[in-house]
């Protein structure tokens, strides 16, 4: 169990206050810049809290990104106190910006006196160097590693991604690439605690990432913030952070998942899950869940939700029409020569405003020979919004797209920010795309994807790696949809249930 957290002894107190004042005068274009936000005191406690004690009697501790000291101290204060157990503490900190390496140098000089530390400040490029040790260095490894990476993409044709690729390490973050790099860095046994933001969980762009983590080490503690905004409140940071406790080159068991709303963890709830319940046995695409109760929902208990959207014959697709590059071709209202334009605003659950003049976007689109490619045939079909805002209860809505309301349009124009269920661009049978309606709204469904995603955005991969009822269950719940008139939560979730049971 980690140490729960309290306010730290005044070494920690003066080095939250020097955070407090190192964040307020800088900039926050050159926060941007750096993609770095320094650690409050209470999470650095809480990360520092989760390694476990070991037989070592040296540690080598890696920090990359450590701004002003935060994480390392949090984690020496352990040592002083007793709880971890080593001779000797070797620090090596890496630090882009210079401009604050007088308060680095001064908070780990702090503890010099307090137990035997050696460290050393590196400035420059930690990815760079840290290639050249993985490639080129035959000395021991690290310990122990204590991340708060950057938060910053990187592009496909960067120095950085080559320099990643002759470590075998293929991603598109500085934040994944910190935390691949100290795990290719570590002794087999040796622990990494990182605070990342929880966008590696899915998608196909961390797939490469997954598997390197996946494949050289155990994940052993997952802590998530239910809040998007108070991790990093200071810095005004909008991001679903996630912290993650790694054992390179260990056997994967059990995984203790915590939450709390904020850094005070004044709501702290733990438990734990086999390791199933993280990455599903037969998910291609490991994507990691977050389960946040002990029990399993009626997606992981019902052996009737096991059909992939191939099994079922559908397609999902974003929506192929993108306004701003189609400008010229759109209207404000209909008119002759148009077809109708689709976006999100026009759909408020099962129920289509079209035309909808206020909504200030085109209400549709000319049909010519520049815009034919890029328009559907009017039918059914089932879609789901790709954004949400984050106060909203769900992340996946569903609505059907339903023709008659269309009654004089052959072809359908599908806005880009709207996923689209289809056969081969074509409509679906109507009970099939009531039925997927029905299904996609369940609080089951909107749980489930929850615990892979951290995002307020749905994109059409992490749709297709969805399990599904089988069509003919989907057809049964679109002829219940038909006669139920407007089914309330309650009736929808009740559907699921009888499917899982």
């Amino acid at each position: 169990m980690p140490i729960r957290v309290k306010q730290g002894a005044f070494l920690l107190a003066v080095i939250e206050q020097t955070r407090l004042r190192v964040s307020r005068n800088t900039e926050a274009k050159r926060k941007s810049q750096l993609g770095q936000f320094l650690t409050p005191a209470s999470t650095a406690q809480f990360m520092a809290g989760l390694f476990t004690s070991t037989d070592d009697s040296q540690c080598r501790l890696l920090d990359a990104g450590a701004g002003i000291g935060s994480l390392t101290s949090a984690f020496l204060e352990r040592c002083i106190k007793g709880d971890l157990k080593f001779k000797k503490v070797e620090v090596t900190a890496f630090e882009l910006d210079s401009l604050i390496h007088k308060e680095l140098n001064d908070a780990l000089t702090s503890y010099k006196n307090r137990l035997s530390l050696d460290f050393e400040i590196l400035g420059g490029d930690f990815i760079e160097h840290a290639v050249n040790r993985i490639q080129f260095s035959s000395g021991k490894g690290f310990t122990h590693a204590i991340l708060n990476p950057p938060y910053k993409k990187i592009s496909s044709d960067s120095h950085h991604r080559l320099l990643l690729r002759q470590a075998d390490i293929e991603t598109v973050n500085l934040y994944s690439a910190f935390v691949a790099l100290a795990l290719a860095m570590m002794s087999p046994g040796g622990q990494i605690v990182a605070i990342i933001p929880r966008s590696f969980c899915n998608g196909p762009y961390y797939r490469p990432f997954r598997d390197f983590v996946l494949e050289r080490a155990a994940i052993r503690h997952m802590h998530l913030f239910d809040s998007r905004s108070k991790a990093f409140k200071d810095d005004d940071v909008l991001q679903e952070n996630i912290i993650l406790l790694l054992e390179r080159s260990q056997k994967q068991g059990d995984v203790t998942v915590t939450t709390s709303t904020d850094d005070s963890f004044v709501d702290f709830v733990t438990h734990k899950h086999p390791f199933n319940r993280i990455v599903f046995p037969h998910d291609t695409e490991r994507f990691i869940h977050v389960p946040t109760s002990a029990e399993r929902n009626a997606i992981e208990l019902s052996s009737a939700i096991r059909s992939s959207l191939e099994d079922i014959g559908v397609k999902i697709s974003t929506g192929p029409v993108v306004d701003f590059r189609l400008k010229e071709h759109l209207r404000d209202m209909p008119e002759t020569g148009t077809v109708p334009l689709l976006y999100p605003a026009h759909f408020s659950g099962q129920n289509i405003e079209w035309p909808k003049p206020e909504i200030k976007k085109p209400n549709a689109i000319q049909r010519n020979a520049e815009t034919e490619k890029w328009l559907y045939p009017n039918g059914y079909y089932c879609v789901v919004r790709r954004f949400s805002s984050k106060e909203e209860k769900r992340r996946i809505a569903a609505s059907v797209v339903q023709p008659d309301i269309f009654t004089n349009a052959k072809m359908l124009g599908l806005e880009n920010h709207l996923n689209v269920y289809h056969e081969n661009k074509h409509g679906l049978p109507e009970v099939l795309a009531r039925g997927l309606a029905i299904y996609l709204n369940t609080t089951g469904v909107d749980e489930n994807f929850r615990r892979s995603s951290g995002h307020t955005q749905v994109n059409a991969t992490d749709l297709k790696m969805m399990k599904y009822p089988s069509r003919a269950a989907l057809i049964k719940l679109g002829e219940w949809a038909m006669h139920c008139g407007e089914p309330t939560q309650c009736m929808i979730d009740e559907q699921l249930e009888n499917l899982a049971s």
